[in-house]
């Protein structure tokens, strides 16, 4: 694996025909353009993880242990949702000691 910096506006090439530049970034993430011919497939990891099990499921494989690995491989590439219950709404009551009649 060729691990390398770029900041953002930096780009880097691979091949003649595949650009990828640094659009954006985060403290935790970072937004990429990529610039590739048609012919070239562009996924993200999960997507195609996914898209295996999907394929593999509708082959309806002989050997149950591959979807197993496939179905593996997917929990292990996509990261768990988080998801925040949202806050209940602050509810003023009226003090009752007060009144605004005279």
């Amino acid at each position: 694996m060729l691990i390398i910096r770029r900041r953002r506006g930096e780009s880097i090439v691979i091949g003649e025909d595949i650009e990828i530049e640094i659009l954006e970034t985060s403290p935790t993430q970072v937004k990429l353009g990529i610039s590739a011919p048609k012919e070239v497939t562009v996924l993200r990891s999960e997507i195609r993880v996914t898209r295996d099990v999907n394929r593999a499921a509708s082959a309806q494989p002989r050997d149950p242990a591959i979807l197993t690995q496939l179905v593996e491989q997917l929990r292990e590439n996509v990261p768990a949702i988080e998801i925040a219950s949202p806050e209940p709404p602050a509810v003023v009551l009226p003090d009752s000691k007060k009144s605004n009649t005279p």
